[in-house]
C-alpha cells in the first residue's frame, strides 16, 4: 500500500522540497514564516491596502513575495519598534511604490508619520512606564 507522500514523490522523506523564493505562499505558510498568527493576518488585510494577497477559489490567499516582506515589516514596526496601528498606516501610507521615480516633498498640509517610541522623550517615556506598571498591578489584584 503506498502513503499519500509516496503518490506525491516525496518517498517517504516527511520533508517538502523548499519553495523558492519567487513562489507564492499560502496563507498557512507565512504563519510558520513570520510567526503572525493567519487571523492576525487576515485583520492587516483590511487595515492595510498595501497589503493585498492574491485570493482563489474558496477565498483561499496567496501571498507573493512582496506581500510576505510587507507583513514582516508590519510586525517589526508593530510589535518591536512600538509603532501603533494608525502609525503604520501612516507611514505605509506616505511612502511612495517602488516604481516611483525621485521622492518630492510632502505637502505642507500633511502630517509626519508617527514616531516609534524610542524618540519619545525619555521623560514621558518613564512616565508611561510607571502607569503601564500601576495598571498591570492594579490588574493582578482583581485577579
Amino acid at each position: 500500500m503506498t502513503t499519500a507522500g509516496e503518490r506525491r514523490g516525496n518517498s517517504g522523506s516527511g520533508a517538502a522540497p523548499a519553495k523558492a523564493d519567487t513562489a507564492f505562499r499560502t496563507i498557512g505558510e507565512v504563519t510558520q514564516l513570520t510567526g503572525v498568527a493567519a487571523h492576525i493576518l487576515r485583520y492587516w488585510e483590511g487595515r492595510f491596502p498595501q497589503l493585498r494577497p492574491i485570493t482563489r477559489a474558496g477565498n483561499r490567499r496567496y501571498y507573493r513575495p512582496g506581500d510576505v516582506a510587507l507583513v514582516q515589516r508590519i510586525d517589526r514596526l508593530l510589535n518591536h519598534e512600538g509603532y501603533t496601528v494608525r502609525g503604520v498606516q501612516q507611514l505605509l501610507s506616505g511612502e511612495r511604490t517602488p516604481t516611483a521615480s525621485a521622492p518630492t516633498s510632502t505637502s505642507a498640509g500633511a502630517p509626519p508619520p508617527a514616531a516609534p517610541i524610542a524618540t519619545v522623550l525619555p521623560d514621558t517615556l518613564d512616565a508611561i512606564r510607571l502607569i503601564r506598571d500601576y495598571l498591570r498591578e492594579s490588574l493582578d489584584a482583581d485577579g
